[in-house]
Formats: C-alpha cells, structure tokens, sequence
C-alpha cells in the first residue's frame, strides 16, 4: 500500500530575523500554548511550536541573521509554507511523481534530504524533507517531513499540557491558499495530483477543497481542509499582488466555550490571518 500523501503534519509562520521569543509571546497573547523548538541542524534558524490535539502543530520560525540561500530566505513574515506527512522508509517524491506522470499534471517533487534540529534538552531530532521543485512552488505545494527519529521527539504531544490552550484550540480546520482566479484550474489538477483525490468541492468561480487527514485518532475533531481560492476583498487582492500565490490564512478549530472565540472571526499574529472555527465538544 502506497505511503499516503494527505496527511496535515505543520504549517510554518516567519517572523523577522531573531525573534522567536517575540513570537512566541504573540501566540501567548492570541491563547496559544508554546513550546521551545530548538535550533535546526544547519544553524541558520530556530523554532518554538504550537502543539494542537489533532497531531498537526505550527512552526514559529525565525532566522538566526539575516536570510540568505535558504529556501525560505526571501519569504515576507507570515505564513510562508505547510508539510504533509512524508516518509523516511519510501519515497514520497516517487510516489508523487508517478502520480503526476500518469495524470499530466506537472508537478514534480525532489529527493528526499536530511535535516534536523537540536532540542532545548540536547535530543537530536531527525527527519528528511521532500520539497516541490519549480519556481514559486514552495509555500504553494505542500512540502513532505518524514521522521527519521519517532514523531514524539519532533511533535510533542507530550506532557497533555502542551497541546492544551486558552483559547480552545484542538485542530486545524483548515489551510488557506490564495492565487489569481485564472490559475486555479490548473492548480486544481496539481493539488489532486499531491493529495492523491480529486476535490471535495469545485465549481466555477468558487473554493477548491480537499479533505486531508489528522496524524492522531482525535474522531471528536473534524478533518483539516485544503481550500485554494482567489481573493475576496481588496485586502486580498493587495496580498497576492505583492506577495504572489501562496499560503495566506489558517483556521483552526475552538472548543465551543472554552475561549470566547466567535465561529468565523479572525485574528492577525500581526504578520498573518488567524481564523476560529467552533467545534462543540472535542
């Protein structure tokens, strides 16, 4: 059986150069719990993570100086990319690739490659990445993390405490990319071609969705959602035309209650959008 390729695992959030510990104060204040990261092994960046119960978490990343031939070097602040699950015992990028291959879609993944990254308490912390190639791919695509040391070690979803917030937060519901209306059929195509499934919701001049799936059996949580749409507003449209196609907002779930978060209200980090979404119990 294939190694599936529809498994939300995290979306990564850029702040400027050193300000990880800024960051994670704004999190605070939005009613996030955060969790020290570490440094990556290439020493260019470093991390602190907010943990959710569904098994996806956010990167809150930031460069260590200024940025250079990093693949995320010229990304703005903000959401700037997400990973599905990969895989350190098959290749995704195979998989993926074939997919394309008989679909003609186009899309072309990378080799697998090693990283990692060093923990507040020592633990080395190992996994491969599997990047899109192509221009202005990457934070349009997904990226693949597979772990090579267990999952527990990168997502710490332990002590329960970690993944317990103020404002009710227990899962992503959902990862918004944003792209000029004219791309988006083809688009449409290169999403099926990742996700592996055509979409769940397609129609002219509307939202293209795909259910993913959740790394942990958290039933009471609804599934992530990849939605691709084209600006809404003028503010939108201001985004796109400065920052290009890419990721631009993320939902998550609150427990109905528990944070006075309204269904449908938004929040800025303040370099990106942050969306509840009520769930009644979880």
């Amino acid at each position: 059986m294939a190694h599936p390729t529809n498994v939300l695992d995290h979306i990564v959030h850029l702040t400027p150069s050193g300000s990880v510990a800024q960051a994670a104060e704004q999190w605070q204040k939005l009613g996030f719990t955060v969790v020290p990261g570490g440094t990556h092994a290439d020493g260019l960046t470093a991390n602190a993570l907010v943990v959710l119960r569904d098994g996806a978490y956010v990167e809150l990343v930031s460069f260590a100086r200024a940025p250079c031939s990093h693949p995320w070097g010229s990304k703005r602040p903000g959401w700037i990319d997400y990973a599905f699950l990969g895989s350190s015992a098959r290749s995704v990028a195979q998989i993926v690739n074939a997919r394309a291959r008989e679909e003609g879609s186009g899309v072309v993944y990378e080799g697998e490659v090693r990283g990692g990254r060093e923990r507040p308490d020592g633990r080395a912390v190992e996994w491969v990445i599997t990047a899109p190639r192509g221009a202005g791919r990457r934070g349009v695509w997904p990226f693949f993390c597979g772990d090579v040391t267990p999952r527990g070690w990168r997502v710490p979803l332990e002590p329960e405490g970690n993944a317990v917030h103020e404002n009710g937060a227990v899962g992503v519901a959902h990862v918004r990319v944003l792209a000029e209306e004219a791309g988006i059929p083809a688009l449409t195509r290169e999403y099926t071609t990742v996700v592996g499934s055509p979409p769940v919701s397609s129609q002219p001049g509307a939202d293209v969705s795909w259910t993913l799936a959740s790394t942990a059996a958290a039933h009471s949580i609804p599934d992530p959602v990849l939605v691709v749409s084209a600006p809404r507003d003028a503010q939108e449209e201001g985004y796109l035309r400065e920052r290009g196609a890419g990721l631009y907002e993320v939902a998550f779930w609150v427990v109905e209650g528990e944070g006075g978060k309204g269904d449908g209200e938004s929040e800025e980090t303040p370099y990106g959008r942050v969306v509840w979404r009520v769930v009644k119990e979880a």
